[in-house]
C-alpha cells in the first residue's frame, strides 16, 4: 500500500511539473507557423463579427441588466460548439470547450456599458436610454467593452477552428458589471470556480486610445488598486451671518480637500504611484445657511498595497484632525476596498511578450501601468495567475500626429471615444488567440 501511495504521489508530481513547464516556458509557440492560420480563421468571418460589433455598440446595457447582450453572446458561443451556462452571477455566462487533457485557460470579456450619452456621430451610435437612479439616462459603450466582446467571440471561433493545435479546456467567461467593480465578485460568489473548475490561467484585454495594430503588455502591476472613501463631517447649523454660533462643516470639508493632498506630496515615496481624489461634495441648501453636515466622496488609487494602506490610514487621520481643529464631532469615515492592483503573472508575461513581439514586431511594446482599476484582479485574488494586455483603436497616423502636437485622442469613458472596428477587432482576437495557444499548445 505504501509503495502504491508513493507511485501515485510520484505521478502527481510529474503531472504537476509538466503543467508548470507548459505554462512557464518549456515549449514556446511557433508564432510564424500558426499566425497565418489564426488570422485566416478570424478574417474569413470578419463580416459577421463587424455586424455583431455594430449591433452590440448600438444596444448597450448597464451592469446586471445585460440581458440582451448576454443572450446574443450565448447564441454566438453555442453556434461555435461551446457548452454555455447562462445567469452566472445574475447576467454573466460561461462557455466551455474541452479538447482532451491539458490546462484550463479562462478568457474573460465584460458585458456592461456606461450611463452616458454617446457623441461620436457614428451611424451605429447608441441612442438607447434606461431608467438609472430614478432618471432617464442615455447608455453607451464608451469604455470599449463592445470591442472586447467581439474580440472574445472571434477568439473563440479561431480556437475552435484550430483545435488540432492545442489540448486542454477553454473557459470563456462573459462578466457583468465591470464598471461598478461588482461583476467578478458576483460570478465568484455564484460558484464560478466550484461549478466550472479553477483555471490554470486567465486572460483579458482592454482597448486604449492609441494606434490600432498596437499591443501593449507588461509584467507585474498593470492597473491600480481602488479604494472608495466617503466622509461625513458633522457640525452645528446656523445662520450664515453668525458663524460664531455654528460649527461650519463646509469649512472643515474644504480644509480636508486641500490638506489631504499632503499625503500624496509629503508622506509617500515621490516615485511611487498614489492618488487621492475627491469627486463629490454634498451639503447645504442655501447661501445664507450653515448646514449641519457635509459629505465627501472620492477614490484612492495605488499599485502597491503598502502605499494603499498608508493613504487609507492618512485619509482617516486627516479627517479626524480637521474635525478636531474646528471642535466638531468626529466625522463618519467609510473606506471601502474595491479591488487589488491588477498584477500580471511574471512567468506568463515573459512568454506572452515574446509571442506578441514575434506576431506584431515593433507594434508590440512594453507599456507603463494604467492608473485606472479593473475587477479582473478579483480572479487573481482567488489564486488564478493573470495576463492582461491592451490594444489600440485609432488610425496610427492620427495617433502619432496627436502625440507630436501634445494632444490626446478621446479616451475610454469620453462621449467621443470611437474605436475603428477594423483592424482593431482582428488585432485583439489575433493577440488573444496566440496568447491562449501559447498556454495550451502541444
Amino acid at each position: 500500500m505504501l509503495k502504491r501511495k508513493v507511485r501515485v504521489m510520484h505521478l502527481t508530481v510529474l503531472l504537476a511539473g509538466a503543467l508548470v513547464a507548459r505554462l512557464s516556458g518549456a515549449a514556446p509557440l511557433d508564432v510564424a507557423a500558426v499566425q497565418p492560420e489564426v488570422r485566416s480563421a478570424i478574417e474569413e468571418r470578419y463580416r459577421h463579427f463587424d455586424a455583431l460589433y455594430r449591433d452590440l455598440h448600438a444596444h448597450p446595457e448597464l451592469g446586471f441588466e445585460e440581458v440582451r447582450t448576454a443572450a446574443r453572446l450565448a447564441s454566438e458561443m453555442r453556434a461555435l460548439g461551446f457548452t454555455v451556462t447562462e445567469h452566472v452571477g445574475k447576467t454573466g455566462l460561461v462557455a466551455m470547450l474541452a479538447n482532451g487533457p491539458g490546462p484550463t485557460i479562462m478568457i474573460r470579456t465584460e458585458l456592461d456599458a456606461l450611463p452616458m450619452e454617446e457623441k461620436t456621430g457614428l451611424p451605429y451610435a447608441s441612442k438607447d436610454t434606461v431608467l438609472w437612479r430614478g432618471e432617464k439616462t442615455r447608455v453607451a459603450h464608451s469604455c470599449g467593452h463592445d470591442i472586447h466582446m467581439v474580440s472574445w467571440v472571434a477568439t473563440a471561433a479561431a480556437l475552435a477552428a484550430l483545435r488540432d493545435r492545442w489540448h486542454g479546456t477553454l473557459m470563456f467567461v462573459a462578466q457583468p458589471a465591470e464598471e461598478t467593480d461588482s461583476g467578478a465578485a458576483a460570478m465568484l460568489a455564484d460558484g464560478l470556480f466550484e461549478r466550472f473548475g479553477k483555471p490554470d490561467h486567465a486572460l483579458a484585454l482592454h482597448t486604449g486610445p492609441f494606434g490600432y495594430g498596437m499591443v501593449g503588455y507588461r509584467s507585474g502591476a498593470i492597473m491600480s488598486a481602488e479604494d472608495t472613501l466617503e466622509i461625513t463631517f458633522n457640525g452645528r447649523g446656523g445662520h450664515g451671518s453668525s458663524p460664531q454660533s455654528a460649527i461650519d462643516p463646509v469649512l472643515i470639508a474644504a480644509r480636508f480637500v486641500v490638506d489631504v493632498q499632503s499625503l500624496v506630496s509629503r508622506e509617500k515615496d515621490p516615485g511611487a504611484f498614489g492618488v487621492v481624489t475627491i469627486g463629490a461634495i454634498h451639503g447645504g441648501t442655501a447661501g445664507n445657511i450653515i448646514p449641519d453636515s457635509v459629505t465627501l466622496r472620492g477614490t484612492i488609487r495605488s499599485y502597491d498595497s503598502a502605499i494603499g494602506r498608508k493613504l487609507n490610514d492618512g485619509v482617516r487621520r486627516v479627517a479626524l484632525a480637521e474635525a478636531a481643529v474646528a471642535a466638531a464631532p468626529d466625522p463618519v469615515v467609510t473606506l471601502t476596498h474595491d479591488t487589488d492592483a491588477l498584477v500580471n503573472d511574471a512567468a506568463a508575461a515573459d512568454r506572452i511578450a515574446a509571442v506578441f513581439k514575434a506576431a506584431f514586431g515593433r507594434n508590440a511594446f512594453e507599456m507603463a501601468p494604467v492608473p485606472a482599476s479593473e475587477d479582473f484582479s478579483k480572479y487573481g485574488e482567488a489564486g488564478v495567475p493573470l495576463t492582461y494586455f491592451f490594444i489600440g483603436v485609432y488610425e496610427p497616423q492620427q495617433f502619432f500626429e496627436a502625440m507630436q502636437a501634445g494632444r490626446s485622442l478621446p479616451a475610454n469613458h469620453s462621449p467621443l471615444f470611437a474605436p475603428v472596428p477594423e483592424p482593431t477587432i482582428v488585432t485583439g482576437a489575433t493577440a488573444m488567440t496566440l496568447a491562449a495557444l501559447d498556454l495550451v499548445s502541444q
